[in-house]
């Protein structure tokens, strides 16, 4: 799909969360991935975190962005699997007003070309939350890079044609 250059291009304030109980900030592979494409893309990183595999404090980190006003998007990595561990689509379920179950859907699907059937062990979802985006990818340099390549870095970008997740925005809170 296009990006039509003759419209304006609008940075996106987004928040990075690194979900995982091993990584910090020394070896946060993903989490670095992500914020070198927003940044390269000429979006603003709002604020990065890493926090356990833990419903509750991910929900807590979700909802003071989602209440910060400077924050337009969140983009977490980790936690979306199927173990024990793995909660990281319960907690957003438990903050989202509405999800978008098409971006999880087109992740596996471009996540299919790369890995074939172990896609779906990837539960990859999104949803907006008071109007906030909040979209979760797995933890892997290469899903991160799926996730924002095949469908963030167009969707985020005010310019991709025929519509985009930014022209939205003013939108959101309707009710």
């Amino acid at each position: 799909m296009p990006i039509d250059e003759s419209r304006t291009f609008l940075p996106v304030r987004i928040a990075v969360l690194t979900v995982s109980d091993t990584r910090g900030p020394d070896d946060d592979r993903s989490g670095d991935t992500l914020v070198d494409r927003l940044a390269a893309a000429g979006h603003i990183l709002a604020d990065r975190h890493i926090v356990r595999d833990d419903a509750d404090l991910i929900v807590a980190r979700l909802h003071a962005w989602i209440e910060d006003p400077a924050i337009d998007c969140v983009i977490s990595t980790g936690g979306t699997g199927v173990t024990g561990r793995d909660v990281t689509p319960e907690a957003f379920s438990r903050v989202w007003d509405k999800e978008i179950p098409g971006f999880g859907e087109l992740f596996r699907w471009l996540s299919y070309a790369k890995i074939g059937t172990s896609t779906v062990q990837s539960r990859a979802c999104a949803g907006v939350a008071r109007g906030t985006y909040l979209f979760a990818l797995p933890g892997s340099t290469g899903a991160v890079k799926d996730g924002w390549d095949g469908i963030l870095a167009t969707q985020l970008d005010s310019r991709h044609n025929p519509c985009n997740f930014v022209e939205l925005m003013p939108r959101l809170r309707e009710r």
